[in-house]
């Protein structure tokens, strides 16, 4: 069955049933109360190292360096995403967090990232068939 990734910044966030829901921050977002935000995971080890979330600063100008170094670290760490993997073969997933930034955040990174491994999954699956 073929499953979606998306992401949806916290603070917007909407409750939908039909979602599993990470989310994908190693902080906990400001002003936002843990009881008022249901979650299937909050996956601290999944974002990215204290040293490249700082290195990175939110700056558009280090993204495309963020990006492979984020990803390295993805590749380095199986285990903190799997439960993401996991859930997307039963339902749509929501990456949750809590960046201003819609377009230059580490959801973005991991959602195109576990987007490419469900691909991969999917075409090994019907080559064997």
């Amino acid at each position: 069955m073929k499953h979606a990734i998306d992401i949806q910044r916290i603070y917007e966030h909407a409750d939908d049933a039909a979602h599993a829901h990470f989310l994908v921050d190693r902080l906990w977002p400001r002003g936002i109360r843990k009881e008022s935000v249901k979650l299937d995971g909050w996956l601290k080890e999944v974002a990215p190292s204290n040293e490249l979330r700082e290195w990175f600063g939110h700056d558009p100008e280090r993204w495309g360096e963020f990006r492979r170094r984020y990803e390295h670290e993805l590749d380095a760490n199986p285990a903190a995403w799997q439960s993401i993997m996991d859930a997307a073969k039963d339902k749509p997933v929501t990456l949750l967090y809590g960046a201003r930034d819609t377009e230059h955040n580490q959801a973005v990174v991991l959602r195109d990232y576990l987007m490419r491994k469900l691909r991969h999954q999917r075409e090994q699956v019907r080559s064997v068939h």
